[in-house]
């Protein structure tokens, strides 16, 4: 692949349905709603919109739990809401893309109900999951959930366990199998005719497990093996998605972005290669896995702050690693993952908008495809839940149950800093629209608590604003349009930056323009000087005023230097 693609060009809108927009008032987001929500998208300035799963689910995981690929979760709407959604978007120049969750499946899938219903040789359905017999009369191995406890569940009829990485509720498909494969291929066609733009693929570096499924590295005082040291990359993973590309991925102009745990930059080469054979791009959990706990035993559950040191050489090696070789997602939070500002920039009330912008600039100016998650381009922050009880996500409530009342590893007061800092639903609670009662999202109590601070961030008074962060994120958007510097330029620091623990500097140059990128990542003004070409131009900054060599309170500014024979309109 030589020619560069529309993709790479592109910018990518995040809509987790369920806490988007309600439009029947019964406190839950909707198709309808997004549709309703269209005109706010197409002004920020994107180009493609990513659905979280909008299938028919048994609701166990936020939809990631699917009990039919070809329907819609009724709470959603149906498919003609999803044909007009799809139809109106198309009409206004945005593309969808589905979220495909074929790691695994729910346990009421009709596959799965077939496959449990016996374990005779004529039952194909068995073979599209994992089943094993257990060993000791206990689990075949000694593997833990993503979800905590153990990753097997016992069929008490059949005698025999089944895999599930996730909740029990989830149990995993089995792509050894050629005709669970094509089946999954069929249902991706059968997509491809509805008319949609891609997939991005939950897990999907899970999907191919190791022969003989051995056990996996305890840590610590953990009960279980790590599995995801031992699935991750599995020994077929790329031979299935090569056969995925054959079968559905090239007959479509799509695209489509791997969620790959545990990938590097060597495995990301091959699923994202230039050529064209596997995925388009991958997103990496690398930088978002530096502030984990200093205790492996509890994993990501910690209210850490990122070293500038580590998070800039983390980025910038996925930037010259996969340059030229390979295609970058670029992201800061999404549905998975808690708000970027809360855990990266600063949420305060004086620096919350700075920081934002901050972010922003620094991540869209690098190469690789931008994703905003939903509320982002507001300054959404974390949800600052004191309560247990206000906890939805199943993840956190497993993780207080186990490392809390089960091993008693860490106090419940410690544990509930650790999820106000990192648990999924800090980027779940509803989009803050207005400052209507529930933000605007409903006229009734919604699924998950509004965060209290709607009153001040909220689109409509940023839409008002001129100077704000949603206007922000438009410029930076129209000026990834505009410069081909930010799609094709490489990437280097400033040789005085390299081990600066309070600016992040780089550049972006190809032969006609040079992109100079700087970022004061503290919350005190400090000194630098650069050497940038007076003849530069500043096209985006985050205070109204520049003091040149003073860099105020995660101040950003980037300034672009084009050749005599460059002709540029910005």
């Amino acid at each position: 692949m030589n020619k560069k693609m529309w993709w790479q060009n592109a910018v990518v809108y995040q809509v987790y349905p369920k806490s988007f927009q309600d439009s029947n008032d019964d406190g839950i987001g909707d198709l309808r709603g997004i549709i309703n929500r269209l005109d706010y998208i197409e002004k920020l300035g994107v180009d493609v919109i990513w659905l979280n799963p909008v299938y028919k689910t048994s609701n166990i995981d936020g939809g990631y739990d699917i009990s039919d690929y070809k329907s819609i979760n009724p709470t959603f709407g149906d498919m003609h809401d999803f044909e007009e959604l799809l139809g109106k978007a198309h009409e206004r120049g945005l593309k969808i893309m589905m979220d495909l969750v074929v790691n695994h499946s729910s346990f009421e899938h009709e596959w799965f109900q077939k496959s449990i219903s016996s374990k005779s040789t004529d039952n194909k359905y068995r073979d599209y999951y994992i089943w094993r017999d257990p060993v000791n009369d206990h689990e075949p191995n000694n593997w833990g959930s993503f979800f905590s406890g153990p990753a097997w569940t016992l069929d008490k009829s059949s005698g025999q366990y089944y895999l599930h990485l996730f909740a029990k509720e989830q149990p995993d498909l089995n792509w050894d199998n050629p005709e669970l494969r094509h089946s999954i291929f069929d249902m991706m066609n059968w997509w491809a005719t509805k008319g949609i733009d891609g997939f991005r693929m939950d897990v999907i570096s899970l999907i191919s497990k190791p022969i003989g499924l051995p056990d996996g590295r305890i840590h610590g005082s953990e009960l279980y093996g790590d599995a995801a040291e031992i699935v991750a990359n599995g020994p077929h993973i790329h031979d299935y998605l090569t056969e995925m590309n054959k079968h559905v991925l090239k007959k479509h102009d799509w695209i489509t972005v791997g969620e790959t745990i545990g990938v590097d930059t060597k495995e990301a080469e091959k699923y994202a290669n230039l050529d064209g054979t596997e995925l388009n791009m991958v997103f990496q959990f690398e930088h978002v896995s530096l502030d984990g706990n200093d205790n492996p035993a509890l994993g990501k559950w910690s209210d850490n702050h990122v070293s500038l040191k580590k998070l800039r050489d983390n980025l910038t090696k996925w930037q010259k690693s996969l340059y030229g070789k390979a295609w970058n997602s670029l992201y800061w939070n999404n549905h998975d993952q808690p708000r970027a500002i809360s855990r990266f920039g600063n949420d305060s009330e004086e620096y919350r908008e700075v920081s934002g912008k901050m972010l922003a600039a620094l991540l869209h100016f690098m190469q690789g495809t931008p994703y905003i998650y939903q509320g982002e381009e507001l300054g959404m922050t974390n949800a600052g839940f004191q309560e247990l009880s206000q906890y939805k996500d199943l993840e956190s409530i497993n993780a207080y149950e186990e490392l809390v009342e089960k091993e008693k590893l860490i106090t419940s007061q410690d544990m509930m800093t650790y999820l106000r800092a990192r648990s999924r639903d800090n980027s779940r609670t509803p989009m803050q629209w207005n400052r209507d009662i529930y933000a605007g999202f409903s006229h009734v109590k919604p699924w998950l608590s509004v965060n209290p601070n709607y009153q001040a961030i909220n689109a409509e008074d940023e839409l008002s604003d001129p100077n704000s962060l949603f206007y922000f994120y438009q410029k930076l958007i129209k000026l990834r349009h505009t410069l081909p510097v930010i799609t094709d330029g490489d990437f280097n620091l400033f040789k005085e930056n390299e081990e600066d623990k309070e600016v992040f500097a780089y550049t972006r140059k190809n032969k006609n323009e040079t992109l100079f990128v700087i970022a004061n990542f503290t919350s005190h003004s400090v000194t630098r000087q650069y050497d940038v070409p007076s003849e530069s131009k500043l096209i985006i900054q985050n205070y109204p005023t520049n003091d040149n060599q003073v860099l105020k309170p995660y101040e950003v500014k980037v300034y672009l230097y084009t050749s005599p024979s460059t002709t540029l309109h910005l």
